[in-house]
């Protein structure tokens, strides 16, 4: 619901998901790049979606590796 919610207030911005977990190598070393890439394109809604904590969003959006990036425009993927 949260995520529904923050992908309809994006209105016509791009929205990039970030599918991560903690204890995701990968993520650690990509999460400090994309914490920059938020602050230079404010244009862009960067969020964040831990995949343990938020099972039903992932297999919604069918994530089976992580990092996973979705990038969603008007609300298509």
């Amino acid at each position: 619901d949260d995520l529904k919610k923050k992908l309809e207030e994006a209105g016509e911005k791009l929205v990039i998901i970030d599918f991560f977990a903690t204890w995701c190598g990968p993520c650690k070393m990509i999460a400090p790049q994309l914490d920059e890439l938020s602050k230079e394109f404010t244009d862009i809604v960067f969020l964040k979606v831990d995949v343990d904590d938020n099972e039903d969003i992932a297999a919604e959006y069918e994530i089976s590796s992580m990092p996973t990036f979705i990038f969603i425009k008007k609300g298509k993927t």
